[in-house]
């Protein structure tokens, strides 16, 4: 075989693997560790479940057991169906929106997940949830059939079906299939019979008052005698909101942030607009969106871009809300991040953000917003606010700010969007797919003339490409003055050319290329220009001189120390604001304490985890010993790793007392020369010696590792 036959091979298996992955991403089948976790890529894109209650589930009980009872009745007591004379199994829940349908439906589905995991008899052999959401990773429909129909043949299958608005026979009679709906009739269109349609039934006035006041004075302190002020107030605030469970998470949610007598009283007998505005549920989100601040509720509207229950980020929501200029601090010490962060948990504590469960292994946390708060946002937003979901069907409104865009054509997008010339924000939510040289122009030609909207603050791209395809940003990138957050995510195997006009972006406050590996930018000496920068998003080896100067940066890959201008270890002195991981590497060109303590890693408080790493065997154990002594960290860290480290012994001299204690002290032997995976370490099984004060090294009895990890501080 040629080297150029051998090279399309390769490309081929490695193109097979990757759709073999994303199949088992979206079936939630990806490889079982020992301990029942499944393994997940950081851009796994399983489905969505809606996080437990605080509480559990208040006054669903008989409801929730009714459902349970039918998802493992026997067949002879389903119902016939008339047309294929086959046990039916489809159960619905209907009801309007807010009333509770997906948090039962959510305790069902747990319920039976922990069946499952305990092997109960009876249990299903795969439970999945789904809630409203395209699979972004396939665009053949049949080939997505015939790779569910593959896995999932033979096996009992419960299927959750959340939000279905629209009015098979390979899974087995004893699969079900449990479905949400605002109405009946999606229900019967899918097959289920009315005896099955459960209509979710109206909280007593007492279990009502109970789940009201739990939001409203959960964990509240009070005296007895304002509490019981409340609780009566609380009553009559409570009758007003008809039994809506959201309407009683978010109202008394806002109520909670301010536990006076004085101020609950006037909010029971407040009438706005000749009307009691808790009189419906609409109205009771209404009036919790005044009392948010008037910042707050510009970052609420901002969210009404986004796709109805699309996954956000609450690290991504802050960039862009700072990106766009919606932050106000009169504290010059206060960062814009920080501001921003509160912004965010002040709308999760008042229910506008609700944590969902996603089972990522890295413990990303994602957040949705229901779809009532949904109809509320895109409200308020007005004309600023604007998505195109499937395709161009309407006008998009010609003095429209901040723009998201799923499914698309590339040259009608160029087209439609060219002439937007008070457009802000462009989000392609989609991924773009380039797997030829002919689509590689085409987008290009897009690119350009995307650079017509001189006013763009935000610009985000989805970018897939066949492996080792190319894509170079063309020079006219600089006309973007105005931009502030670059997010170009493509897939490890792409490689993107930056051009020397990058280096003139001077508002560029963050760049992401994802999970790009190679990255051609040969004026990284120019990248000092950027003034502004915060954050660096890359796996490519993209590290540049003079880091320094950056004094704002925040989330640098990593640094890597050499013996030339630009590069020594006093680079990182002034860069307090550092924050997440760290990586050093180049540690045997640091030659004493004295440059080791140019780093001042101590200073860096922000910082929850750091890895040091020497790159070759030419620093002595001695030099090793007092470098890691001038590198002593802040005592805010979170975790510690050493590679390729002369051995645990040099550890003696590092000031470990100046760290919180850590639960638990990973060593991984191995020879001196493996080489770690990342964060997964050698590949071996690691030594774990658990303490709840610090191991000390001398204790260990190891003399070389390669990899050593110390981890899990904790107060």
């Amino acid at each position: 075989m040629s080297k150029v036959e051998l090279k399309k091979s390769l490309e081929k298996i490695e193109s097979a693997i990757n759709d073999a992955c994303e199949v088992l991403k979206q079936l939630n089948l990806l490889p079982i560790h020992a301990d029942g976790r499944h393994a997940v890529a950081t851009d796994s894109r399983r489905a969505v479940t809606i996080a437990a209650p605080l509480i559990g589930v208040i006054g669903r009980d008989k409801d929730r057991d009714k459902i349970i009872a039918m998802l493992h009745e026997k067949e002879d007591h389903c119902q016939a169906n008339t047309v294929s004379d086959t046990c039916y199994s489809v159960i619905g829940i209907h009801g309007m929106a807010g009333s509770g349908k997906s948090t039962l439906a959510q305790c069902v589905y747990d319920h039976e997940g922990k069946h499952r995991q305990e092997k109960k008899e009876g249990h299903f052999d795969i439970v999945m949830w789904i809630h409203g959401k395209a699979c972004d990773n396939f665009k053949s429909r049949n080939a997505l059939k015939e790779k569910l129909e593959d896995e999932l043949r033979g096996k009992q299958i419960l299927l959750v079906l959340g939000d279905v608005w629209y009015n098979s026979r390979n899974s087995g009679d004893r699969s079900r299939i449990l479905v949400t709906s605002r109405t009946e009739a999606a229900l019967l269109t899918l097959g289920a019979v009315k005896e099955r349609c459960i209509p979710i039934s109206d909280l007593d006035d007492k279990v009502f008052l109970e789940l009201f006041m739990h939001y409203a004075l959960r964990d509240a302190r009070v005296s007895d005698h304002d509490r019981r002020e409340l609780e009566m107030i609380g009553e009559d605030i409570a009758k007003k909101l008809k039994g809506s469970p959201l309407a009683a998470r978010t109202v008394g949610s806002r109520l909670r942030e301010t536990k006076t007598v004085e101020f609950w009283r006037s909010q029971k007998d407040r009438d706005l607009e000749e009307r009691d505005l808790l009189n419906d549920t609409m109205g009771a989100l209404w009036w919790s969106y005044q009392y948010l601040d008037e910042q707050v509720r510009r970052c609420f509207a901002y969210c009404s871009i986004f796709p109805r229950q699309h996954r956000l980020k609450c690290d991504e929501l802050v960039k862009l809300w700072v990106a766009e200029g919606f932050i106000k601090t009169s504290k010059a010490e206060e960062e814009m991040e920080d501001v921003a962060k509160n912004y965010f948990d002040e709308l999760l504590s008042a229910s506008f953000l609700q944590k969902v469960e996603f089972g990522d292994e890295n413990e990303v946390d994602y957040f949705t917003i229901h779809d009532l708060l949904c109809d509320l946002a895109e409200k308020v937003a007005g004309r600023d606010c604007f998505r195109i979901e499937k395709g161009f069907t309407e006008e998009v409104p010609q003095d429209v700010r901040y723009l998201f865009v799923g499914t698309y054509d590339t040259k009608i997008l160029a087209e439609n969007i060219s002439g937007l010339q008070k457009l802000r924000t462009l989000i392609i939510g989609d991924k773009i797919r380039i797997d030829s040289s002919t689509a590689c122009k085409v987008f290009a030609s897009m690119f350009t003339k995307l650079t017509e909207l001189r006013k763009l603050r935000v610009l985000k791209i989805d970018f897939v490409g066949r492996a080792h395809a190319r894509f170079s940003f063309p020079d006219s990138i600089a006309q973007f003055k105005h931009l502030r957050y670059f997010a170009f995510v493509v897939t490890a195997f792409v490689r993107l050319t930056l051009p020397a006009t990058f280096t003139k972006l001077y508002h560029m406050q963050v760049v992401d290329f994802g999970s790009c590996h190679y990255l051609d930018f040969s004026r990284g000496e120019d990248m000092m220009n950027l003034v502004n920068l915060h954050s660096v998003i890359s796996w490519a080896d993209w590290d540049f001189p003079n880091v320094g100067r950056l004094i704002w940066l925040q989330t640098p890959p990593f640094f890597t120390i050499r013996r030339e201008q630009g590069y020594e270890p006093h680079q990182l002195k002034h860069l307090n604001k550092l924050q997440g991981r760290l990586l050093i590497c180049g540690l045997e060109n640091v030659q004493s304490k004295e440059e080791a303590l140019e780093v001042d890693l101590a200073g860096k408080e922000k910082l929850t985890k750091v890895v040091l790493s020497w790159d070759d065997d030419s620093c002595s154990p001695e030099v090793e010993a007092e470098v890691l002594e001038g590198l002593c960290p802040s005592k805010y860290l979170e975790r510690l790793e050493l590679r390729n480290s002369h051995g645990i012994h040099s550890l003696m001299l590092l000031e470990l007392e100046n760290i919180r204690s850590p639960r638990a002290l990973l060593l991984l032997r191995s020879p001196r020369h493996a080489t770690p995976r990342h964060d997964a370490g050698c590949g071996i099984e690691p030594s774990r010696a658990h303490s709840y004060a610090w191991v000390r090294p001398t204790s260990l009895h190891a003399r070389s590792h390669a990899y050593i990890y110390v981890g899990r501080c904790q107060p």
